[in-house]
């Protein structure tokens, strides 16, 4: 009789056996290869943050230098900060104790804002030292072009970008508040089309991207001059051309005809007076002025899409991306990276002391309910020098390469008990990990999953990370 015979069901059988020793063999030596059917996916966060900001430290940034500071000198020729808060595990540096946004009598009503150096508090700050775009294989990703593409899709050539994901994601919510007659805002790109990729299921859902820091162009509202006889003809001549069409041609009518709706539904929103940030408004909405946000993040470009950013989230925007700084020094690095660092120190700065001071909609602040998360495409390396010839710092295979030491700040991470940990570690002298490495798709998940967005299909061989609620 064969193994397989039902009729001797306390049999094994050789074979079976045999199967089933090496099954618990691979198990043993690939435990990470090993999962049980029955796990679920989603984190105990899932859904406790309402707004993303996401920020793109621009160029490849050499994380050592801020975020994974207790490191050799070749790695982080800058020092560690001896005025980091206390509580705080990961290797907070001296760059990040910059803060010439704070001193003398100009800057004091920063001061009396409560602005403080990022140093005064990376307790509230989680870094994971470790987050790599292929942990599995045999070199880092160094290329700008395909390191980009990981950061802006999760892959090489992807064709959906982070932010379109997030607005699938929240689809249902939307629809929700739309039954209600209330409009929420999708996520928006401030300055990057790359998070605004999407086709098929997609295409309906990539964010806007805003290249300016306003939306002044929207002063006024085109529809509203067109008499009702007008707006009826054009309707009906929109109908007429999408019927003779051949099915498989609507597709992208479709997608046009919601985009315009969408964008008539929109104005409304974009016609504000809050969304003018540009503007020294003292009128207070959700606990600050426009004018206190100017102080707080600046009046330059950076300054003004930050404040942009806070100001959409009052429409319901889930997430807003930003590009900051340019890190690219392949020279020049030991004088300008700092001067560089000052500027992202402000915006960290600024940001979290506008969302603690903000009131949110729903209850609480928004630091409650906001999760602000930074990275790049690649991390950098000088090859075994403190700096390379030119006095900057390149890329290419290696571990200072590969690691982006990206920091987690907001109410949620306060709330898990994180602040202020190191998610993983490495040896001080080569960089070899010596706790978890992430792969960057993890950490996009993990960003969609606290808001609560759906992401079935997405990345299914990637788990938003658990250890942030642990």
């Amino acid at each position: 009789m064969s193994d397989s015979d039902d009729k001797k069901p306390l049999s094994l059988g050789r074979r079976r056996l045999l199967q089933g020793l090496g099954a618990g063999a691979t198990a043993l030596a690939f435990p990470h290869l090993w999962l049980p059917t029955a796990a679920r996916a989603q984190t105990a966060g899932r859904g406790q943050v309402r707004h993303l900001i996401y920020i793109r430290l621009s160029g490849g940034f050499r994380f050592t230098t801020a975020f994974n500071g207790d490191v050799a000198d070749e790695f982080n020729p800058f020092g560690g900060s001896d005025r980091r808060a206390p509580g705080t595990e990961w290797g907070a540096t001296k760059l990040l104790e910059r803060a010439s946004w704070l001193e003398g009598e100009p800057n004091k009503p920063r001061r009396d804002l409560g602005m403080q150096p990022v140093t005064s508090f990376t307790h509230e700050m989680c870094v994971l030292p470790c987050v790599d775009h292929e942990p599995f294989s045999a070199r880092a990703d160094g290329g700008h072009g395909t390191g980009l593409e990981r950061f802006l899709t999760g892959y090489v050539g992807g064709a959906t970008g982070f932010l379109t994901l997030v607005n699938y994601g929240v689809r249902q919510r939307v629809a929700e508040a739309a039954a209600q007659g209330k409009i929420l805002l999708p996520a928006f790109s401030l300055g990057e089309a790359g998070m605004a990729t999407g086709a098929g299921v997609y295409a309906t859902y990539r964010p806007p991207v805003l290249e300016g820091s306003s939306f002044e162009r929207f002063g006024g509202d085109p529809d509203s001059s067109l008499p009702a006889w007008a707006t009826k003809v054009a309707n009906n001549m929109d109908a007429r051309f999408r019927q003779r069409l051949h099915v498989a041609l609507r597709g992208g009518v479709e997608t046009y005809e919601q985009t315009r709706l969408a964008t008539r539904e929109y104005g409304r929103i974009f016609r504000d007076p809050l969304l003018r940030v540009s503007v020294d408004a003292n009128d207070v909405v959700d606990g600050i002025s426009n004018r206190e946000l100017r102080t707080l993040l600046g009046t330059d470009t950076q300054g003004q899409r930050a404040a942009l950013a806070l100001r959409l989230f009052h429409f319901g925007c889930p997430a807003v991306f930003l590009n900051q700084g340019g890190y690219d020094y392949h020279s020049r690095e030991e004088a300008e990276l700092p001067m560089e660092m000052d500027s992202a120190n402000r915006l960290v700065s600024g940001l979290r002391t506008a969302l603690q001071k903000m009131t949110h909609p729903e209850g609480g602040t928004y630091w409650d309910k906001t999760l602000v998360v930074l990275g790049s495409e690649f991390g950098r390396t000088t090859g075994g020098g403190r700096f390379n010839s030119a006095n900057g710092s390149d890329h290419g295979s290696d571990l200072a390469t590969r690691w982006m030491s990206m920091p987690f700040m907001g109410g949620v991470i306060t709330a898990a008990g994180k602040g202020g940990k190191s998610l993983g570690s490495v040896r001080a002298s080569d960089l070899k990990a010596t706790g978890k490495v992430y792969s960057y798709r993890s950490v996009l998940k993990t960003m969609l999953d606290m808001l609560g967005a759906d992401y079935e299909g997405v990345f299914p061989a990637d788990a938003p990370i658990q250890d942030f609620f642990a």
